[in-house]
């Protein structure tokens, strides 16, 4: 059953620079090759503005094996260097399927060490069982679910926004 009682959120009311919160303690879950691979009620938020929520889940919530470096490296102007993750399930792969901030920029410290997934590349994220619909054009990584509202950049021709 749908929560409807949960204020609508318009990510052009999110902050520029970004800001990491607390998220509010509903279950986050990510499922992949038949298997819930990470859940957590303590993740946290970052929300940037025309950029949907992207979830950061702590190391302790991913289940142990699973994750493999990958050669893959990013930078975010505001967070710094990030590292990518491949999802290793059963022999099957998902290549970058989650990434993080082994030492993030200052006011980023919280993140530190913490798990994001792109919803595109893993089976099913959901919060608090909700379905989790990818940002379109897989670049941020953000997280839709029914209280978000845009319009979202990342899709084709937002990339002047």
């Amino acid at each position: 059953m749908k929560d409807t009682s949960r204020p609508v959120e318009s990510v052009w009311d999110y902050p520029r620079p970004p800001r990491v919160e607390a998220a509010d303690g509903r279950r986050v879950t990510v499922r992949f090759g038949g298997r819930t691979v990470a859940e957590s009620t303590e993740s946290l938020r970052v929300l940037e503005t025309s950029h949907p929520p992207v979830y950061y889940l702590p190391p302790t919530a991913v289940a142990p094996g699973l994750l493999v470096p990958s050669r893959h490296r990013t930078w975010c102007e505001w967070k710094g260097h990030a590292v990518h993750w491949d999802l290793v399930v059963d022999g099957v792969r998902s290549a970058d399927a989650a990434w993080s901030y082994p030492e993030p920029s200052p006011g980023f410290e919280p993140i530190r060490g913490h798990l994001a997934f792109y919803p595109s590349r893993v089976e099913r994220c959901t919060v608090d069982g909700e379905v989790v619909e990818a940002q379109p054009g897989d670049f941020y990584g953000g997280w839709i679910t029914p209280e978000i509202r845009g319009p979202f950049k990342g899709g084709p021709g937002t990339a002047g926004w």
